[in-house]
């Protein structure tokens, strides 16, 4: 699909995006820069600054809701990253979720990432389950796009002259890199050479396809970045698996892709369809750490050392299945980045930054598989829109003054190669990492590296770096040459940051995902939480219950049969825990990265009746990521004991929930599949309370209801 359309329209090799992707989807959808949306970086890292509180201002309306407003039916499918935490439950407010945001249909998920197989997925704000397993062959973008279809289709049945909007996000080749064997099994062995190689071929391809120029120069690899032949030589074969799964997981989408432009052809429509086919999501990810990964959630609670070469060589074999979460190492990821230096969330430099993008629209555009060199940003997609659709900026939007598009439109190089340049400054900032492109100079300076988890330096030490027009790969820094400049440009920049909130400038990391440090709201607060069957919400409206003691108590009533089923989880394959029953007795798995399954287990069954179940987990303190005891009681008499060696610090999962009565998703314990896992008797609520200061065991159900209530 990716040689169809680049054939049939317009190849753009100067457009770029922020470099993460909450930022550049916000900044898609609305026309305005990440900053200016409250988008500084993803939404899990929201803070209480304008430029980073992931609240998108209302007088900054998406495409969406303009187009809808103007006529236009619209749908998302795919990923919404977009979404403050604090707002992702059954409660919302739902007015920044797609339907609320100018979209009328919505299917997917709404986070940074998906598992492939088990998706934590929403038709509009109501939670669903896949349609099928992994068994049967389910995979998440074959869903997404079965839906996209069935959606145009039923657009073009019934309102045949009513035009429509779709934006098409699927959850790849976002992490996790999971793709049925079919897909990857064709590349097997062809990246055995390594990264260092791919890179060398990428490079004299791009100049056969005239998609760099002739006299572009690769730029060196950092220091930072090993090469091939320092990495272990019997970590090379799970290195060379890292990388088949993704080139098969790219070609599987591309593949659907394909599907839903063949679609559009076959209800005529194609034509004069305007797709913008943007590849990849910011530059390549280098969240894998140096080894790569098989479960991305180590590296996302700063604990890859724990994944040693050993454990990823057992582990071969399950890499891109259900069992596995895994991400490749940062060679290959720079390696996709060829020819320019660096990977996604490095906003400094075009490794970070420059995407390719595909415009195809046969009744709009001249020139089919010419390229197109005019400098572009994320930000003039939705100005392009309105200009291709014939709308004007809108003043007003749902009775609110809007603020004007920060994008230039790209209409006039549809019709002509040599349109004069139009973007012609436009800052970049992520987490530290800064830039500023004016008229093809580019100052930078990289601040912080993605897969180091240290603390940056002070922002007085940054070296900043120059680079002159021509320079199409920011190869050779002229800062010594030309410190006026660059004095020039950084002012620039300043000037720019200023204008759309990017200051006060914040680097930190993982502090930013405790909200207590953030300084975002939270919905549950307090030590106590109360939940009821059928619930299953998001981990950020759960307690936090890391790196500290807590119970789950819960009040349910056991049948004449065995009970058996879930009480209460949250997590999932890739790291969580579990409340459940087993052959009658009640049983609690904390599953560590899936590396570790430790279990507490009752002496005896529960009899039928009425009864008060509970776990006590006690934290052994003195730092993080710490281990604990585990008791398990029956009506307030202690059955069942328990050790938890090491815990997960910051996060279970990106996208799996916690639930009650069931385990949706992948299981958090080995002990039950990913189906059949209800309880088979009734639970009246559930209640999770932090600290262990609670110490009688047995408090009549009604009185801990009330007093749970009461602390809400």
């Amino acid at each position: 699909m990716l040689f169809r359309s680049a054939k049939g329209g317009l190849k753009y090799n100067r457009f770029h995006t922020t470099a993460l992707c909450s930022p550049t989807r916000q900044a898609l959808l609305t026309g305005r820069n990440h900053h200016s949306v409250g988008m500084g970086a993803i939404t899990e890292m929201a803070t209480s600054a304008p430029g980073n509180s992931s609240i998108r201002p209302k007088d900054k309306a998406s495409i969406a809701e303009i187009l809808k407003l103007n006529g236009y039916s619209t749908a998302q499918l795919g990923k919404c990253h977009e979404v403050p935490l604090w707002e992702v439950s059954p409660v919302g407010p739902f007015h920044q979720w797609p339907t609320g945001s100018g979209f009328e249909y919505f299917y997917g998920f709404v986070g940074g990432e998906a598992n492939q197989y088990y998706p934590g997925l929403y038709e509009g704000t109501t939670a669903v389950e896949p349609p099928k397993t992994p068994e049967e062959g389910y995979t998440l973008t074959e869903d997404l796009t079965n839906r996209a279809i069935t959606w145009v289709r039923q657009q073009k049945a019934l309102m045949p002259d009513k035009p429509f909007f779709m934006y098409f996000a699927p959850g790849a080749t976002h992490a996790p890199h999971q793709v049925p064997e079919e897909w990857s099994s064709k590349y097997q062995g062809k990246f055995n050479a390594g990264w260092d190689k791919l890179r060398e071929q990428t490079f004299a391809r791009q100049k056969q396809l005239g998609v760099i120029p002739k006299d572009a120069e690769l730029t060196k690899r950092h220091q930072e970045i090993p090469s091939w032949e320092e990495m272990p030589a019997n970590l090379q074969p799970v290195l060379s698996r890292q990388m088949e799964l993704y080139a098969g997981f790219l070609e599987q989408v591309d593949h659907h892709v394909g599907r839903l432009v063949d679609s559009l052809a076959d209800l005529q429509v194609l034509d004069d369809t305007l797709i913008f086919y943007i590849i990849g999501d910011n530059g390549a990810s280098a969240e894998g750490t140096l080894n790569g990964c098989f479960n991305e959630m180590t590296t996302l609670n700063g604990m890859p050392g724990i994944e040693t070469v050993d454990f990823l060589l057992s582990k071969i074999g399950d890499f891109g299945t259900p069992k596995a979460y895994n991400h490749y190492a940062v060679g290959w990821a720079h390696a996709l980045c060829t020819p320019y230096q660096w990977t996604k969330q490095v906003a400094s430099h075009w490794g970070g930054t420059r995407n390719g993008l595909i415009v195809h629209w046969p009744k709009g555009v001249k020139g089919e598989g010419e390229i197109r060199s005019q400098f572009h940003h994320v930000i003039d997609v939705a100005k392009t829109i309105l200009d291709a659709t014939g709308l004007p900026e809108p003043t007003i939007v749902n009775s609110i003054a809007q603020a004007p598009y920060e994008g230039v439109s790209m209409l006039p190089s549809f019709a002509d190669a040599k349109a004069p340049e139009t973007h012609e400054v436009q800052y970049f900032e992520m987490m530290g990492n800064r830039g500023i492109y004016h008229k093809g100079w580019t100052a930078v300076t990289k601040h912080r590296t993605p897969w180091k988890a240290d603390q940056p330096p002070p922002f007085d030490a940054d070296v900043w770096e120059l680079y002159e027009p021509g320079d199409w790969t920011q190869a050779n820094d002229i800062v010594a040459k030309n410190p006026r400049k660059l004095a020039e440009l950084q002012r620039l920049w300043l000037i720019e940051a200023v204008k759309y909130n990017v200051v006060p400038l914040d680097d930190r990391g993982f502090e930013r995902v405790n909200p207590d440090i953030a300084g975002r709201p939270q919905l549950i607060r307090g030590n106590t939480q109360v939940l009821f069957p059928g619930m299953r919400v998001s981990e950020g409206c759960v307690l936090a219950l890391k790196n500290k003691s807590y119970s789950v108590t819960a009040e349910i009533t056991v049948t004449d049969n065995a009970a058996t089923g879930v009480i209460i989880t949250q997590g999932g394959s890739v790291g969580g825990w579990s409340l459940y029953f087993k052959n009658g007795k009640l049983k609690h798995c904390y599953n560590f990265f899936g590396i570790e399954h430790y279990f507490a287990e009752a002496a005896n069954p529960l009899a039928a009746g009425k009864h008060q179940v509970r776990m006590e987990f006690k934290y052994d303190g003195g730092g993080l990521a710490k281990g604990g005891d585990v008791t398990l009681y029956y009506d307030g008499k202690a059955v069942g004991k328990g050790r938890v060696e090491q815990t997960q610090p910051m996060g279970y999962s990106a996208d799996e929930a916690c639930d009650v009565g069931s385990d949706s998703g992948s299981p958090a314990s080995p002990d039950y599949g990913p189906t059949g896992n209800t309880f088979n008797g009734d639970i009246a609520w559930v209640q999770i309370d932090i600290g262990d200061d609670d110490h009688d065991h047995l408090i009549k159900p009604e009185e801990r209801f009330r007093i749970a209530m009461a602390r809400q």
